[in-house]
């Protein structure tokens, strides 16, 4: 299995495992506080715990399946409130994120915030849910507490302000919790159970994005859901609409048509004219009253007869909080029913309608009431406030809301999971091999190419089809670079050869130098090896710098080709204008080497070849030439092989002197140390030379 496999595997079961633990905790903590009465819910201890430990996908998770077992076990009601356990797990999880639970009063800060936010939405729901009522359980007793404290003028603010206590109540008692447990838990435990792809920083780019992939995913997937949400709310608003408008309809028509059956068509008039006095009136009445009263949603059912001038009452039942008219009033009609007048007074069945006037918004059903002649005497009416309708709609789609909104956070906390499981990180995993893929040695090509292969990137996919793809470039990629390292060793090692034995060509011109080029590198070499042992310019000195050194020394007189022989070779002293021309093999070397350079595929030593050939006739105290540089102006490179060159020369035999002896040279080298040279090369060559000239004169 591969490596990034093995970490969503890891995921998934770090997910399970803290949910079932969550859920656990939720549960049963609330059952054990619960028989208590106290101003707490105790159901979101496990959701908070686990938003803290593994983020938002499983404090989620824990928050729905809690809500689940609650409904399930306790009242299905407790599934509307999921949605505040929910923003819980989100708002946790974004706040450790933020690293708010880090000191004390930013946790109290957070705690403050979601226990406003929590209550306020607790309120709302359960005003809603409950059909404008404070509910059941704590909740209500609560609400009545604060209605008799005065806190709250109305229902809604005393239920208000009871859930912002006990949330404030509960949510500080959970997080406290929460954070207490958290700390406790080893921090070994805490990094297996946190975000793995998250907190594996082998899956992380370390470069800088404006706009991240993960962002632009979150902002599409919560318009999406967002826009989802706001037309299925609104497509169920309108079918619940008509759906409640066509149930209510149903039982205005049933109750009606029953009133009917209790009117004798045949007596209305008497009914008019006598009333209660009329024999039965009062047994119909009250007949209807009870027919009424079988539908709560009723809230008018009277008798019309449909007059010119109005409407004639027959029956008019008294409202909970308005009387009836009396047998034989006369109702004059609404400018709402001037459509309907002709259908009415020719007693045609008319449809149910739906009116604002003066008796308020209400649903009203008319059914005719036929004599045994076939005349239609009368109207039986009943009346649904609309108000009844709206209210059931409101309650529906508070509860149809809060449900979505659990349920697509949960999906968009998971859809976000996959994205992070197979789109970003994939990316990025890519993305930081690439970036830190090391070209430079075969060792680092070689690790790279192994890191690279190990992410093992199975996405099957477009992502899969670029993995394989970067695979093959790199490996593509390493396989040209070995092959023309090979073939740029090759030619550097062939071009170091032709300047080498050019070199010795240059010096081979000089009859009495003999072995000048190994003895000066080999000088070079020791006094080099001995400043580094001393200390002495340790950031310079090393292995590579050496080895420079050595190859470059053989270059510092190469110079000396653009001087004639009978300057080169001449057995006495030079005359002034031939030390000058002399002089100039230093700067003629500088170009030579320089030219070099420029064509040169491996250019490292060249460079110091270049000052060593440039500069090693310059002297410390900023008397020598070409330049007249002094001190450490001159490279440190030219500033050994001045000590080197000199000191050989000294030993060595010229056609215009005899060879020094080894005493007399470094008698000399002493002297002019801090006037020609380096004080701090000279303690270093003092230091070797004896060593050195033997080995060099075998």
């Amino acid at each position: 299995m591969s490596r990034h496999n093995k970490i969503k595997l890891r995921t998934v079961l770090s997910i399970l495992i803290m949910s079932i633990i969550g859920v656990t905790l939720d549960v049963v903590l609330e059952r054990l506080l619960k028989p208590l009465g106290l101003p707490v819910y105790a159901d979101t201890l496990g959701t908070v715990l686990v938003a803290m430990l593994g983020g938002t996908l499983p404090g989620v998770l824990t928050a729905i399946i809690t809500t689940l077992v609650r409904g399930y076990t306790l009242t299905w009601m407790n599934i509307y409130f999921g949605i505040i356990s929910v923003f819980v797990a989100v708002t946790v999880g974004w706040l450790k994120n933020k690293g708010f639970f880090s000191k004390i009063w930013k946790s109290a800060v957070a705690v403050l915030f979601i226990a406003v936010m929590s209550g306020a939405l607790s309120a709302v729901l359960t005003w809603f849910v409950y059909g404008y009522t404070t509910g059941e359980g704590v909740t209500k007793l609560y609400a009545e507490k604060a209605a008799a404290l005065g806190v709250g003028n109305t229902e809604f603010k005393s239920l208000f302000w009871a859930c912002l206590f006990i949330d404030l109540a509960d949510k500080l008692l959970m997080i406290a919790s929460a954070i207490g447990i958290y700390h406790l838990i080893p921090a070994k435990l805490k990094d297996i159970l946190d975000d793995p792809l998250v907190n594996t920083n082998y899956y992380g780019s370390s470069a800088k994005v404006r706009f991240s992939l993960l962002r632009k995913i979150i902002a599409v997937v919560f318009i999406a859901e967002v826009l989802l949400g706001a037309l299925a709310c609104t497509i169920t608003y309108y079918l619940y609409r008509d759906a409640s408008v066509a149930k209510y309809t149903e039982i205005c028509t049933g109750v009606s048509k029953s009133v009917t059956l209790h009117i004798d068509p045949e007596r209305v008039d008497e009914y008019i004219e006598k009333g209660e006095e009329s024999e039965g009136y009062t047994e119909i009445e009250n007949h209807l009253y009870t027919l009424r009263d079988s539908f709560p949603e009723i809230q008018y059912v009277y008798v019309y007869r449909i007059e010119t001038r109005g409407c004639r009452v027959v029956f008019d039942l008294d409202a909970e909080e308005e009387q009836g008219a009396d047998p034989g009033d006369l109702i004059p009609f609404d400018d709402s029913f001037e459509e309907l007048l002709p259908s009415l007074r020719a007693g045609e069945e008319i449809d149910p309608i739906i009116t604002d006037d003066t008796y308020g918004w209400l649903l009203t059903v008319y059914t005719p009431i036929y004599n045994e002649k076939g005349e239609c005497v009368c109207y039986s009416c009943a009346d649904i406030t609309m108000g009844s309708i709206i209210t059931d709609q409101a309650v529906f789609i508070s509860k149809v809301f809060s449900l979505y909104f659990a349920v697509s956070i949960i999906i968009m906390s998971i859809a976000l999971e996959l994205a992070k499981s197979y789109i970003v990180y994939p990316i990025n995993a890519m993305a930081k091999s690439a970036e830190q893929f090391a070209y430079d040695t075969d060792a680092g090509r070689s690790m790279s190419m192994k890191n690279l292969q190990q992410l093992d990137i199975s996405t099957n996919d477009e992502i899969n089809n670029l993995y394989v793809s970067l695979n093959r470039m790199a490996a593509d990629s390493t396989r040209y670079i070995h092959e023309v390292k090979k073939q740029a060793e090759l030619i550097s090692k062939m071009q170091e050869e032709i300047i080498l034995d050019f070199a010795e060509m240059v010096e081979a011109r000089d009859k009495c130098t003999g072995d000048h080029i190994k003895k000066t590198s080999h000088y070079v070499e020791v006094i080099a090896k001995e400043l580094r042992r001393e200390g002495k310019f340790s950031d310079i000195l090393t292995d590579d710098y050496i080895a420079q050194l050595v190859r470059s020394a053989p270059l510092h007189d190469v110079g000396k080709i653009m001087i004639s022989d009978a300057i080169l070779n001449k057995p006495g002293r030079l005359t002034e204008e031939e030390f000058s021309t002399m002089k100039t093999h230093t700067t003629a070397g500088k170009e030579i080497l320089t030219k070099t350079n420029g064509l040169a595929l491996s250019t490292g030593y060249l460079k110091e070849a270049i000052d060593m050939a440039y500069c090693h006739h310059e002297r410390w105290d900023g008397t020598g030439y070409p330049s007249g540089i002094k001190g450490e102006a001159i490279p440190l490179s030219a500033r050994i092989m001045a000590v080197a060159d000199v000191f050989d020369a000294l030993v060595s035999q010229r056609s215009y002197k005899q060879p020094f002896s080894y005493e007399k040279a470094v008698s000399i080298i002493k002297e002019e140390s801090g006037s020609h040279f380096d004080p701090t090369v000279v303690n270093a060559f003092l230091n070797v030379c004896e060593e050195a000239y033997y080995q060099g004169n075998r």
